[in-house]
């Protein structure tokens, strides 16, 4: 049974950004249990190669409050920043252990993973990102296509492939963006009118339809699919079908509930009920990222990293002092 003043479960930049703060703030030891085998995966699981990673969410900037901040860079340039973070910091990151089981005894957190290591501290920061978990369209999809489904972009390249991009983010315009150099890229979306992407997504999107390098298909709402010889057969509400090479859906991620209910964690509606520094209703655990900020912003997620720190120290300082 190793020990430790804060467990952070997650190397995501929120997980990053607590263990950074730690540091900072002089509390050792700290350790952080990633499941990959790598730092930040949805980056780099979800991130195509040269994607621009903005601190700019939904059209506001948000401002550095604390040790990590970035400028809008390529996600190789991001993932670069994190090594070095990571390096100069000294962090522990346990990789390839994934939080199975989080039992309270004695006042401490005891906390197992699929590595095998069992740890214990009076402080557990949980910093899990939704986008680990995609979200999957409400009706099912056939066993007979779901290997021409995906949720994120392949590593190998595609070209001369005729393909449906679902969703109506800055995910998926990037996307549809990305494959529509080398491929026939549609664009479904439900809603009549974008409503949330970034400025330079939404010019991006609108010039390749103009030029007719991309195919919007907006107020379009699919009712199901089916195989259709090689490829997949899309059923939309309105009556046509379109039958597709492959299928990518960019609908965001889902809060870890399950796991975070099994701790004891209390929701109201679908957010977990945290304080203003991330504290739930369970004494001394604490939320970051994607939990306790509006998903999807990086920035949001380095600075909420400042901000449990700054409630562990306020109220908990003399157990990691």
């Amino acid at each position: 049974m190793e020990e430790a003043k804060i467990i952070v479960i997650g190397a995501g930049p929120a997980g990053i950004a607590t263990a950074v703060e730690a540091g900072a703030a002089g509390v050792s030891p700290v350790m952080v249990l990633e499941k990959a085998d790598h730092a930040c995966d949805t980056i780099v699981s979800l991130y195509h190669e040269g994607k621009r990673v903005d601190p700019v969410f939904r059209k506001i900037k948000v401002e550095p409050i604390g040790k990590l901040s970035f400028d809008t860079e390529t996600r190789e340039e991001f993932l670069a920043r994190i090594d070095k973070a990571i390096k100069e910091n000294r962090l522990d990151i346990r990789y390839k252990n994934e939080a199975r089981g989080v039992v309270q005894k004695d006042g401490l957190f005891h906390v197992t993973t699929s590595g095998g290591l069992e740890v214990k501290a009076p402080i557990l920061v949980i910093a899990i990102g939704i986008f680990g978990k995609p979200v999957k369209p409400r009706y099912p999809i056939p066993k007979e296509v779901k290997d021409k489904i995906f949720y994120a972009v392949p590593k190998t390249p595609l070209t001369g492939k005729k393909i449906l991009v679902v969703g109506g983010g800055d995910s998926a315009a990037e996307t549809a963006c990305f494959l529509s150099d080398a491929n026939d890229v549609s664009l479904s979306y439900r809603r009549p009118e974008f409503f949330r992407l970034n400025e330079v997504n939404a010019c991006n999107i609108h010039d390749l339809a103009a030029n007719g390098k991309l195919n919007l298909m907006m107020a379009s709402d699919i009712e199901g699919l089916e195989q259709a010889g090689e490829g997949v057969r899309v059923r939309f509400k309105d009556g046509r079908d379109m039958v597709f090479d492959m299928v990518f859906y960019c609908l965001g991620g889902t809060t870890p509930r399950a796991f975070l209910e099994s701790v004891g964690v209390e929701f109201d509606g679908e957010r977990p009920r945290v304080d203003q520094y991330g504290e739930t209703n369970v004494k001394r655990i604490f939320l970051a990222g994607d939990l306790m900020v509006e998903k999807g912003s990086i920035m949001a997620a380095f600075n909420s990293g400042k901000i449990v720190m700054d409630g562990i120290l306020s109220r908990y300082g003399d157990l990691v002092k």
